[in-house]
């Protein structure tokens, strides 16, 4: 009996020790955001003329916890205009500036922003602003 109680608390402890020790895994997702010029998510340049550029600040954050490779690509009226590749860790956050030049005229003009991620065939993330252009 006394043997019995002895490997029940010792079993009792090692799973405890366990379930401290290793950590539970959440939710695995990636954030993906555009933000103003600021840094804010306001002021978007939404309204240019031809020529003019606008200005944003693209965001990327790794929730997958595992590295990740994901590759953006930047299109405006179904043209890629800019393509980076970025490689992140666990918990680890990119940002960087995007410029883009307004090229023709036109309302509701569609300027995407698409991630993949590496193993995943389609589109994993997608964002997107309308810009007028005069």
């Amino acid at each position: 009996m006394t043997a019995v109680l002895i490997i029940s608390i010792v079993l009792a402890l090692s799973v405890t020790v366990y379930v401290i020790v290793t950590p539970k895994e959440g939710e695995k997702f990636t954030e993906f955001y555009v933000l103003g010029p600021g840094g804010m998510a306001e002021d978007y340049p939404t309204n240019l003329t031809v020529g003019e550029e606008g200005e944003v600040i693209i965001g990327v954050v790794n929730h997958e916890y595992a590295p990740v490779n994901y590759q953006l690509e930047v299109i405006l009226n179904g043209e890629v205009i800019n393509e980076k590749s970025i490689e992140l860790m666990h918990n680890e956050t990119w940002e960087g500036p995007l410029t883009f030049r307004a090229k023709k005229t036109g309302e509701d003009q569609k300027l995407e922003f698409l991630l993949y991620k590496e193993g995943v065939k389609d589109v994993y993330r997608s964002l997107h602003l309308w810009v007028d252009v005069k």
